[in-house]
């Protein structure tokens, strides 16, 4: 199992699948080297990936229009951790405001 994947650490997974790779083709496990490559062929970022579950969180009250501060009073968090989470969503989803990432949440079925 691909440990990384679930991290969101693509660069760390295409590094073990390349060594699994190697390892399947030193024991010509043609059927093995098949699903790496299927792998290799998949995106890796898919929207549940992207963001972390707290993230998913904050971003789904965030698109419900809240505020901060009653995002953090509803996950018991504080305003400076909910501002640090809203800023790694836009970093993450390349969007500049809050419109954009209610916008995205949509588009992803997130909401």
């Amino acid at each position: 199992m691909c440990i990384s994947c679930n991290r969101g650490d693509e660069d760390s997974a295409l590094i073990e699948l390349s060594a699994a790779h190697w390892t399947f083709q030193q024991l010509n496990a043609i059927p093995d080297i098949d699903r790496i490559n299927a792998l290799r062929n998949t995106p890796v970022r898919q929207a549940s990936h992207i963001l972390t579950l707290r993230e998913q969180q904050v971003l789904r009250l965030l698109a419900e229009g809240e505020t901060n501060k009653s995002i953090a009073s509803k996950l018991f968090i504080s305003e400076r951790t909910v501002e640090r989470h809203i800023s790694n969503i836009f970093n993450k989803i390349n969007v500049h405001s809050r419109a954009a990432a209610t916008a995205w949440a949509y588009e992803q079925k997130l909401m």
